[in-house]
């Protein structure tokens, strides 16, 4: 098989995967606090190179490239719009922090989508229905039913007289941070407490997603066209090789 089918093969490889990136996207539009998936390639060596066998730059038939690979995958932590919706349990940051929301299993996560809800025991809780909204020390928030409620400057939760701060956590590093699920991150740092001047909640809104629909569907339009390039040079690559054996085998 000739080299440059294999690296046909791997750039139509490489667009696919590209395409899956941008149909998560395009799939999550409307999911409030979404952050987009951004893809990064790069260059590969020669796959004599890559095993060992020889080094680049070193002006031999290996020192010809090797196509393109998938390096790593990004998030794009650009804020998407506020929405109002009106709706008590929907709350948005304004500004630098995530809400913190824990699992079942007792992980505590970051999150800025602030669609929430009130279950049957007065607990707040995702939309997912099962991680638990915190507060700033880390416990569960719970309201009592019977209880009017309102959201003060500053993240505050009011009801009956007691104040309960929501909980705002900002990393050290955007980059510290892993997506879990669709719009929940784990920090492999440390999270430090949004300071009390900073806190910014609005109550009766909610962040959009950052997938922009226009730019994606130009992305997908020039991913796909990159595919069907990288195919078609793989058939007519396979039809080469099959006219130059029969014409081997003729003579």
């Amino acid at each position: 098989m000739s080299y440059g089918m294999y690296i046909s093969a791997e750039g139509a490889k490489v667009q696919a995967k590209r395409l899956e990136f941008i149909a998560n996207n395009l799939a999550n539009v409307e999911t409030p606090g979404f952050k987009r998936d951004v893809p990064t390639f790069q260059a590969r060596f020669a796959e004599a190179i890559q095993r060992g066998q020889d080094y680049p730059g070193s002006g031999s038939k290996n020192d010809v490239g090797g196509g393109v690979k998938l390096v790593e995958v990004d998030t794009d932590f650009t804020g998407g719009t506020i929405r109002q919706t009106e709706i008590p349990t929907d709350f948005a940051v304004s500004g630098d922090g995530f809400f913190q929301v824990r699992t079942p299993e007792g992980e505590t996560l970051l999150s800025r989508a602030g669609n929430f809800l009130v279950d049957a025991e007065g607990r707040l809780i995702t939309q997912a229905g099962h991680f638990s909204v915190l507060d700033q020390s880390g416990s569960e928030i719970k309201l009592e039913g019977d209880q009017p409620w309102e959201m003060l400057s500053g993240g505050i939760l009011s009801q009956g007289g007691e104040n309960t701060p929501i909980g705002l956590q900002r990393p050290e590093s955007l980059g510290d941070l892993v997506k879990v699920g669709s719009n929940t991150f784990r920090s492999l740092g440390a999270v430090t407490p949004v300071p009390e001047g900073e806190r910014r909640v609005l109550q009766g809104y909610l962040e959009q997603s950052s997938v922009s629909s226009t730019h994606e569907m130009m992305a997908m339009i020039e991913t796909s066209r990159a595919f069907e390039a990288n195919t078609k040079l793989i058939q007519h690559q396979d039809g080469m090789l099959s006219q130059l054996l029969s014409r081997v085998l003729r003579s």
